[in-house]
């Protein structure tokens, strides 16, 4: 089984990317500007909607980022993030999460040295704060943050093996085959990815904007699934 780890190329891109051009399979402008919206099942029952979206560079604090916004709103739930990542890794830098599960609210800021493995986590809940810091070895990443990258640079070959460090959770995830999915009321030849341990299932199209179809176990708890029900683009590329 070949294994491409992310891990050694993110190393390469955070030493060498201002001498050493990275060959892409995708531009970052070509996802500027798109927003998907999927339809949220917990237990194959319609919970809720969710919108993924990559608002583009980013200024925060004097510092340069590409924000990816993702938003899910539902029975029970309300998950507000906005993730400020590397523009050339795509690691995260600083996540800002507004929650509210079953009424209880929090608010979360994450600041990130993923190339230490280390992550700040301050929440703020009934007037309280508190810090926490992780740390883990190698790179620590974003579920987001991956998504986009790896539909940026991977060459979508099956068998491929995909190491990524989330702050509660090392995960090895395989491009397992291809599929058929219904999605948006179309069918698409789709590529399937599963994490191990069984936290993540993701579909990409297998077109040329790999758009994630189906995004499993990113929201909520138990059996959740996330399915595009629509997809709009800056450029109004049409669907493939």
């Amino acid at each position: 089984m070949k294994k491409r780890l992310f891990q050694v190329i993110l190393i390469g891109l955070i030493g060498g990317a201002l001498c050493s051009p990275v060959m892409a399979a995708n531009d970052m402008n070509d996802f500027i500007g798109e927003k998907i919206t999927y339809s949220i099942k917990q237990m194959g029952i319609t919970a809720g909607e969710a919108v993924l979206s990559l608002e583009g560079p980013a200024v925060r604090d004097d510092k340069d980022y590409m924000l990816i916004v993702f938003k899910a709103d539902g029975m029970n739930f309300f998950d507000l993030e906005k993730i400020y990542a590397d523009p050339k890794t795509l690691l995260p830098q600083i996540v800002e999460r507004d929650l509210n599960i079953f009424g209880n609210k929090e608010q979360i800021v994450e600041y990130y040295e993923p190339q230490n493995g280390k992550v700040r986590v301050v929440k703020t809940a009934d007037g309280k704060v508190t810090e926490q810091v992780i740390k883990k070895e190698g790179l620590l990443d974003n579920i987001y943050c991956f998504i986009y990258r790896y539909r940026r640079d991977a060459e979508f070959k099956v068998a491929d093996v995909l190491n990524i460090n989330l702050p509660t959770m090392d995960l090895e995830i395989t491009l397992e085959k291809t599929v058929k999915l219904s999605a948006a009321g179309k069918k698409y030849d789709a590529f399937f990815l599963r994490s191990d341990p069984s936290k993540y299932k993701l579909w990409f199209d297998a077109g040329v904007q790999k758009i994630p179809l189906r995004i499993d176990g990113a929201v909520g708890v138990g059996n959740t699934s996330m399915t595009m029900k629509s997809y709009e683009s800056k450029s109004a590329v049409a669907l493939k």
